[in-house]
């Protein structure tokens, strides 16, 4: 291993403790467990709580007007245009959203709309697109912390033996999911969108990670847990959701559709599985400390390092928010307005009576209805007598992970290569690949 410098060392090793302890490290912040990064946006959420939804508001006409005027402009490589020179149906996309900000903040228009249940639940004071925008600030400033000194390098190295014959993806994909699992899902996938944008990742990887490994954090199972009225069973609870996390994250790579996927980089270059072998005399840590310190030693630059910030923050507010909206507000209409969701619940009933899940008439219709959101099936099955089905209902919601009013939005509005079928695919696979495993736990258990 070559020599470095005591300065590249502390390029490496400062700001990579950094953004784990930002990033991955619950901790107890005013009597409660969490991440700084949550804990930040929280506080900042607080102060805007006011004025957070004309934020939104004016962000998203500049998305919406932005686009409108570059399906005029050609096609380049710079920041801006890349912003707004997006196809018809995202830009649709992005004045659907623009649209239904105004109806709903000003609340005219069909109550479908702007209902406390529906967009008025995404873009209240303390709703998902409203924490959004403080989110999306911090971190989005503070994602080059893990980003680009060296971090990634280091932990993909060592773990790319076993996350490369399990789940047929880099080591470096680790990361994004205990970014996931400790602190939130919406910052997995911004994790990995921006890593796929910048080459580490091929287009099937980042479909792959982004709909797989974008679990739901510690907080919000508690969250799901508390609904429900099972706070006891936490610990047999979140053992489920690993084993189903595992299991799934092996078998859904293998299957359609994501195994149909290009194994292609953005720009074009095909997969290199040669570039993640150790070169000789090296071994796994020499290797990756190696290439963690290179890293570190090309990011010296503390302008680069808010430039790249701020252009992530930018990014997500006018590529994200708006999807959220849009297609948050259709499917929470769509759940509280239609009996569309308990339409498609019906085919699950006599596979909840095979499984001898009681209450299976109730139960069925939380089986979909979480593609909307993931608390709906919570709320829904709260009123459940039985405590095995609501024990069923609570670890299939957050196992079924797809959820239009967040993780699915932040999909769609991102660059990773799914789309909105592959994701119905997906959200139908996880229910039924999970179905027996979450049963069999729910009877030992009760």
């Amino acid at each position: 291993m070559k020599k470095f410098s005591l300065f590249t060392w502390l390029l490496f090793l400062l700001p990579s403790i950094a953004g784990v302890i930002l990033f991955m490290t619950p901790l107890p912040i005013g009597g409660e467990i969490k991440i700084p990064i949550a804990w930040f946006a929280s506080l900042l959420s607080g102060v805007l709580e006011p004025s957070v939804h004309w934020i939104a508001l004016i962000t998203l006409f500049i998305a919406a007007i932005g686009s409108l005027i570059f399906l005029f402009i050609p096609k380049n490589d710079s920041f801006i245009n890349n912003l707004f020179k997006v196809s018809i149906f995202w830009t649709i996309t992005r004045v659907v959203g623009a649209i239904f900000s105004v109806l709903i903040i000003f609340q005219i228009g069909p109550e479908a709309i702007w209902s406390e249940d529906t967009g008025g639940l995404l873009l209240a004071p303390d709703g998902l697109v409203s924490f959004l925008f403080t989110i999306f600030l911090f971190a989005g400033l503070l994602l080059p912390l893990l980003l680009n000194f060296g971090l990634l390098e280091f932990l993909g190295t060592m773990m790319v033996k076993i996350m490369r014959p399990l789940f047929k993806l880099p080591g470096r994909s680790a990361i994004d999911a205990l970014t996931s699992w400790v602190g939130d899902g919406t910052i997995g996938v911004l994790l990995t969108s921006r890593q796929y944008e910048e080459g580490y990742y091929t287009k099937k990887e980042a479909a792959i990670i982004g709909s797989t490994f974008s679990v739901v954090s510690i907080t919000f199972c508690i969250v799901v847990l508390e609904q429900v009225g099972l706070e006891k069973y936490f610990a047999p609870y979140y053992l489920t959701v690993l084993l189903c996390g595992v299991v799934l994250a092996f078998i859904m790579p293998r299957i359609y559709p994501l195994a149909g996927k290009e194994d292609v980089h953005i720009d074009g270059r095909p997969l290199d599985l040669d570039a993640e072998k150790f070169p000789e005399n090296y071994n796994a840590v020499t290797h990756g400390l190696e290439n963690a310190l290179n890293t570190a030693n090309k990011n010296r630059s503390i302008t680069k390092f808010f430039s790249d910030g701020i252009k992530n923050v930018i990014d997500m507010y006018i590529g994200v928010a708006p999807v959220v909206l849009a297609f948050g507000t259709i499917a929470l209409m769509l759940a509280e307005y239609t009996p569309f969701f308990t339409i498609l619940g019906k085919p699950f009933e006599p596979l909840l009576l095979l499984f001898g899940i009681p209450e299976a008439a109730e139960a069925a219709q939380t089986m979909v209805v979480g593609f909307a959101d993931m608390f709906l099936p919570t709320i829904l099955g709260a009123s459940i007598d039985s405590e095995l089905t609501r024990f069923f209902i609570a670890t299939m919601s957050v196992t079924q992970l797809i959820y239009m009013s967040e993780v699915g939005g932040l999909l769609l509005g991102s660059k990773i290569p799914v789309n909105f079928k592959d994701l119905i695919v997906i959200f139908l696979l996880r229910t039924l690949i999970s179905f027996p495993i979450i049963a069999a736990v729910a009877h030992i258990l009760f």
